[in-house]
């Protein structure tokens, strides 16, 4: 029986996967030209890492090579990452063509002789020309092969001739890589026209749940729907990600096949997902100048972020899967890429910044204000909290990042939160962990203690008509986890006594029925 995997394009016959017909006809579809007669189209093909660009355009390939009337070739270009010069690059593809085509006493030395090795006389008849991992070559080689492909595009448009007649037989090129990289929504980077392109979409609701379907009717174990609904949401159907849980889940950390996958199990192999199992490339790209303060922003609760394709450190987080695009009716913003990514990002910086968190209570201290055998005192924890700041501020703070303006970047108090609650709760038989329900900087901090559900949302008081939509939310999110109360925690640099007092006021939301409970955390940033 097939397996499910992660590792790079997917064999169909040895592995679980999405037929995705529809992406391949289109690229293909669009390959071959609304009337192969003439002309195709030259296309890119882009994506972040691991959403099966590359395993999309095998489909293609071996579909096109049936057909006689082109020579096709798909050409894998990582290997050229290295080389700086234009020219060597020009005439390493070059080499390729020549080779896979057995053309006989063809040279091709610099970039300029690069587009007369598609002239008809060279070429005996139309070629499709596909060129993986094109995103990693330098930009000026980059924008040079472009530069060819344009011009050949643009002559084969005026040349009325069929497309085996016409002075240059590059019937149609795919490039596949990162929108960014290859210019998409920059006129003066990008060689085709924007509508010429092919994005490959994380799977939808539908096809992750096809993959798991397909392993239930082959191993005969029964995998609950709502842990095929749990995968999907945290991993909002990337490929690789959904595979990788497939392969934990049936085979990693396997149950005995005649027990069906329970969310018992799920969260077993989502707890180690999370916290034992290494993601390198995710914490490694997140974590490098400058692209750190920039993810360090996303966290922020107040005002999202909007993505710009010539942001430098968007495109970067972007092509290796950190972020994700959210589209609006009037813009677009940036998103982490999915709550697993937002989780893994959030442990990774909580226990990075805070290690240690000192001592948060004297030995023989009372703390029955705060927590006894049966419940917890939100209110006077987060007092406790609040205090601990401010009395070990100094150590606790002092290698925090900042903003340009000196001023402690948000989410750090947000980690400095969450480090609190596990080290002060650790040893209270009590879980507490993070939740991301949108994607877009939101911090939810769950507590289950004594068999109670306590739920935290955590944000900065920016101005009161973000504390009234707080409140709103709030309630929404209670309402979704089916509680009758939520606490907002509200970072603060300052509030008196009088504000405090107007605004940690409960409120019951009458659309809900949840009550919301404010307290504040004044920082003294």
């Amino acid at each position: 029986m097939r397996k499910f995997s992660s590792y790079g394009p997917v064999d169909t016959d040895l592995y679980y996967h999405v037929p995705r017909k529809a992406l391949i006809e289109r690229a293909r579809t669009q390959l071959l030209g609304e009337n192969p007669v003439k002309t195709g189209h030259y296309i890119t093909i882009w994506a972040p890492r691991q959403a099966g660009k590359t395993w999309i355009m095998n489909q293609v390939l071996w579909d096109l090579a049936k057909d006689g009337r082109f020579d096709v070739l798909k050409l894998e270009l990582e290997s050229l990452k290295m080389i700086e010069d234009t020219d060597r690059i020009a005439s390493n593809i070059a080499g390729k063509i020549i080779g896979y085509l057995d053309l006989r006493d063809i040279t091709v030395r610099n970039l300029e002789e690069f587009e007369g090795l598609f002239k008809k006389g060279i070429l005996t008849k139309p070629l499709i020309l596909i060129l993986d991992e094109f995103d990693a070559l330098t930009k000026d080689a980059i924008a040079g092969l472009a530069g060819v492909f344009r011009n050949i595009h643009n002559i084969r448009q005026k040349d009325p001739n069929p497309s085996g007649e016409k002075e240059y037989l590059l019937h149609s090129v795919a490039l596949i890589g990162v929108r960014s990289v290859l210019g998409i929504g920059n006129m003066r980077g990008s060689p085709f026209n924007v509508q010429r392109s092919v994005h490959i979409p994380n799977l939808t609701a539908e096809e992750s749940e096809q993959m798991f379907r397909w392993y239930e009717s082959e191993s005969g174990q029964k995998i609950g729907k709502e842990v095929t609904d749990r995968i999907f949401l945290e991993t909002r159907g990337q490929p690789g990600l959904t595979s990788w849980l497939g392969e934990l889940l049936t085979e990693t950390y396997p149950v005995e096949r005649a027990e069906p996958v329970t969310m018992e199990h799920f969260r077993y192999v989502y707890k180690r997902a999370i916290q034992a199992l290494p993601n390198v490339n995710i914490i490694s790209k997140a974590n490098q100048e400058p692209c750190r303060d920039t993810v360090l922003q996303l966290f922020k609760t107040d005002k999202r972020i909007v993505f710009k394709y010539d942001n430098r450190r968007l495109n970067f987080l972007y092509m290796n899967g950190v972020i994700d695009i959210e589209e609006t009716e009037d813009e677009l913003y940036v998103r982490f890429s999915s709550p697993f990514v937002q989780k893994r990002l959030f442990n990774f910086f909580s226990d990075e910044l805070f290690p240690e968190t000192g001592k948060l209570y004297e030995p023989f201290e009372d703390i029955s204000d705060t927590i006894t055998p049966d419940s917890l005192n939100i209110r006077n924890l987060m007092r406790r909290h609040e205090t601990h700041i401010k009395r070990n501020r100094e150590w606790l703070l002092r290698d925090a990042p900042r903003r340009k303006d000196l001023r402690i970047y948000e989410a750090v108090y947000h980690f400095n939160l969450y480090r609190y609650l596990c080290d002060f709760l650790g040893t209270k038989n009590t879980r507490v962990y993070p939740e991301f329900p949108t994607g877009n900087g939101k911090v939810d901090l769950i507590i289950e203690y004594a068999g109670q559900i306590y739920a935290i949302e955590v944000k900065s008081y920016t101005n009161e008509a973000g504390y009234r939509e707080g409140l709103i939310q709030a309630a929404e999110y209670g309402e979704e986890m089916t509680v009758s109360e939520v606490w907002l925690v509200l970072f603060v640099e300052y509030v008196d006594e009088k504000n405090r007092e107007k605004y940690e006021r409960d409120y019951l939301d009458e659309d809900t029925g949840v009550t919301v409970k404010p307290v504040f955390v004044e920082t003294g940033n």
